[in-house]
């Protein structure tokens, strides 16, 4: 879908600031304590690890609880979101929480029955094995899907429509798009495709290449 993630080439987000070095990875104590939280929800709510879905809940928060609340913050919100579709929160139980450890006196909505998916990877890891060839070869020139997604993707919005050439073919990959759904792994294999920038933005943009990982159903040949 395209969420608030899907920011990849669009503009006005300013610069990006450089990592500092020995930057800590928890600057605050309660972004470690928000960190284990969110990874224990998602594992929770999915019924096992399922980092698709987890980014499906990721890109589906809204600007404020993307933005606003910060990296560790998202992590959290998406924790919170998935735990509340799954009905193992009910809606309105983290405030309520919030609220009574703040010495008030709210009563927490009832939960109802748990709607946990079934979910059981055929393996560890995402990576799977396939019979069949790839669809694409080394040197092709082939054509982003010029697509909108309902639902979850790792197809990034900007390069849509565009073409590139093939520069390395991956293992095949559990594809995203199925499984953050709970719909089946559906693997397929991986493709690293050049991209121009004047093909993706234009002939004033800044002369570079960019290389952008791509499943195989997002992908089209070329004439």
């Amino acid at each position: 879908m395209d969420g608030i993630a899907d920011m990849g080439g669009t503009p006005g987000w300013g610069s990006v600031p450089p990592p500092q070095r020995d930057e800590p990875v928890f600057a605050e104590d309660w972004q470690r304590t928000a960190f284990a939280l969110a990874i224990l929800s998602s594992r929770v709510a999915s019924g096992g690890t399922n980092t698709d879905a987890f980014r499906h809940a990721l890109e589906r928060l809204d600007r404020a609880h993307y933005l606003g609340d910060g990296y560790f913050g998202r992590w959290l919100n998406a924790g919170e979101l998935m735990l509340t579709e799954r009905a193992i929160l009910a809606p309105g139980a983290v405030e309520a929480r919030a609220r009574n450890l703040r010495g008030e006196q709210v009563p927490e909505p009832p939960v109802t029955a748990p709607a946990r998916p079934y979910y059981a990877p055929t393996a560890e890891g995402s990576l799977r094995s396939l019979d069949a060839a790839p669809a694409f070869g080394v040197g092709q020139r082939v054509r982003a899907r010029h697509v909108s997604v309902p639902g979850h993707t790792r197809l990034p919005g900007y390069v849509r429509g565009h073409t590139g050439v093939v520069e390395i073919i991956q293992p095949a990959h559990v594809l995203p798009d199925t499984n953050a759904h709970f719909m089946g792994e559906n693997p397929q294999y991986v493709y690293s495709v050049l991209f121009d920038s004047y093909e993706l933005w234009g002939p004033d943009a800044e002369r570079f290449t960019v290389t952008v990982d791509m499943y195989e159903s997002y992908l089209e040949a070329t004439a």
